[in-house]
């Protein structure tokens, strides 16, 4: 039996979806509660309506994993999330860290022949302008290889950057007043180990301090390490 969602029930399938990763761990509900901001029992409520439609596996006390057939909306709304992001950015010249909540919106529209035309009008790009993968029309998930925190780097390494983990307005705007846009190659100069922030060297020669949180939610790749 087919059913007609409610946004509020594809956002919880997307969210599941990236609460259990690339290895599809189990979700529990105070985790969905936390990353919803929402009380432990209404998640309880609306994951038992999701398992009555066959979208996820849930079990009392432990959790929830999606099924193939939920997971597979789920990976379409993000498919939408991100086209929209890149269409923003890449077309209407929004600033990367306007686009998560229009993007928020335009997700929900039910119409695979305008998602596929959007795909094909951008030339069916690969990844968003956060870094994150775009599902292609099948579902498939290209992510991206040896791509790690920045906080994990070490002294002396050169290193790009090629994703951002959290798509606060606050943070983002943060990167782009400092230019730690996509692309953007770095140097580390030195990690502090009394607040695990860090000292990075930009490409125009400009230092800056980062915090934890901002080298935490930076996703990047060696380039060298010498």
């Amino acid at each position: 039996m087919e059913y007609q969602l409610t946004h509020s029930e594809e956002n919880y399938l997307k969210e599941i979806f990236h609460l259990s990763g690339v290895d599809a761990f189990r979700v529990s509900t105070n985790n969905l509660a936390a990353r919803l901001n929402s009380k432990a029992s209404s998640i309880t409520d609306m994951l038992q309506k999701l398992a009555e439609k066959e979208l996820v596996s849930y079990v009392k006390y432990k959790g929830c994993n999606l099924t193939d057939k939920g997971e597979g909306i789920a990976v379409q709304i993000i498919r939408k999330h991100r086209l929209w992001e890149t269409f923003l950015v890449m077309k209407l010249n929004f600033g990367w860290e306007e686009v998560h909540d229009i993007a928020e919106q335009l997700e929900h529209i039910d119409s695979t022949k305008l998602i596929d035309s959007l795909d094909h009008f951008l030339d069916y790009p690969k990844f968003d302008p956060h870094g994150d993968p775009i599902p292609d029309k099948d579902g498939k998930i290209t992510y991206r290889k040896a791509k790690i925190k920045l906080s994990e780097t070490v002294v002396n390494s050169l290193v790009e950057i090629v994703s951002v983990n959290e798509d606060s307005a606050s943070l983002l705007t943060y990167l782009e007043k400092n230019n730690l846009v996509l692309g953007i190659c770095i140097r580390i100069i030195e990690k502090y180990e009394f607040d695990k922030s860090m000292r990075i060297a930009l490409e125009n020669g400009n230092e800056l301090n980062l915090s934890k949180k901002v080298i935490e939610n930076i996703g990047v790749k060696f380039i060298s390490k010498t």
